[in-house]
């Protein structure tokens, strides 16, 4: 880019470099705005201020970056989730819309003034399990993840959102997990199977491998917590899953078969089921 550039130019510029992404506009907006340390309404009332030779350096830093693929939320080490910003890495799945499906679901359910507890596994970012802590203040919520990277960037969510009624455990799924019942088991595993091309494209050419993909057709961390989740359920807990827009008469099958009964599913914005909900109603759990 040129030395001297408006903010204006500046992004139409920098939004016809990034061919291969399906929101250059965007990414172009978010990628100035960290470089400035500004919110992007700042575009709108100064577009014509001329950006310095710094300025303009950091910027097209950032742009090649994301030429080469790098998604915007590991650049700017920062996403929204339930109007909340998180910290990302490459050591964490990026927050995603689609995922807030499972907050909603669980605020419809549960009363916020009733205390809970409740279980994340496969926290990551820790954005699901940061979220309901703060959606619901009696709530304890126990966030687990296998990743000791993951769990410090999600440790490092908890303190930022200044979150009391949290803990963070290190384990493989219910490994680590005190004999304790709870009342919500939620997760959002991997459950992309190995072959799938999706794989190839997009951001999640970036994204931690473990955190993406499962075996048995992308189905064995959802089959391996279904199978286990009973033991650490209360009498009419419940076990909510995201999962594949293709999975959902697997994963109601897999429910059934392992006993959990009035199972619901949800459809996310694109009218694809992309949550199961399964409750204990195993008297002796």
């Amino acid at each position: 880019m040129s030395h001297s550039l408006t903010i204006k130019d500046a992004l139409s510029h920098a939004a016809s470099l990034l061919v291969e992404s399906d929101s250059a506009v965007l990414d172009s907006e978010v990628l100035l705005a960290h470089a400035l340390q500004k919110d992007r309404s700042y575009f709108r009332a100064w577009p014509e201020k001329t950006l310095t030779a710094e300025e303009l350096r950091i910027f097209n830093l950032l742009i090649e970056k994301r030429i080469a693929g790098t998604p915007v939320s590991y650049i700017t080490e920062e996403r929204e989730f339930w109007s909340r910003a998180f910290k990302t890495s490459p050591d964490v799945l990026i927050p995603r819309p689609d995922t807030e499906l499972l907050i909603e679901i669980i605020l419809h359910k549960f009363n916020a003034k009733r205390e809970l507890t409740i279980l994340d596994l496969g926290t990551g970012s820790g954005a699901i399990a940061i979220t309901l802590a703060l959606e619901l203040n009696n709530a304890h919520v126990t966030a687990v993840d296998f990743s000791q990277e993951a769990l410090s960037i999600a440790r490092h969510n908890a303190s930022h959102h200044k979150v009391g009624n949290i803990q963070f455990i290190h384990s493989d799924w219910f490994n680590n997990i005190p004999n304790e019942a709870f009342s919500l088991i939620v997760s959002n595993p991997p459950y992309i199977d190995c072959n799938d091309p999706h794989l190839l494209e997009g951001d999640v050419r970036f994204e931690p491998h473990s955190a993406l993909v499962a075996g048995h057709n992308g189905f064995s961390d959802i089959e391996h917590i279904t199978k286990n989740a009973m033991t650490f359920l209360k009498p009419n807990g419940i076990l909510l899953f995201e999962h594949g827009y293709q999975q959902g008469k697997q994963v109601q099958i897999l429910l059934e078969s392992s006993g959990f009964k009035s199972i619901e599913q949800f459809q996310d914005l694109q009218g694809h089921t992309r949550a199961t909900l399964g409750i204990n109603r195993n008297k002796d759990s």
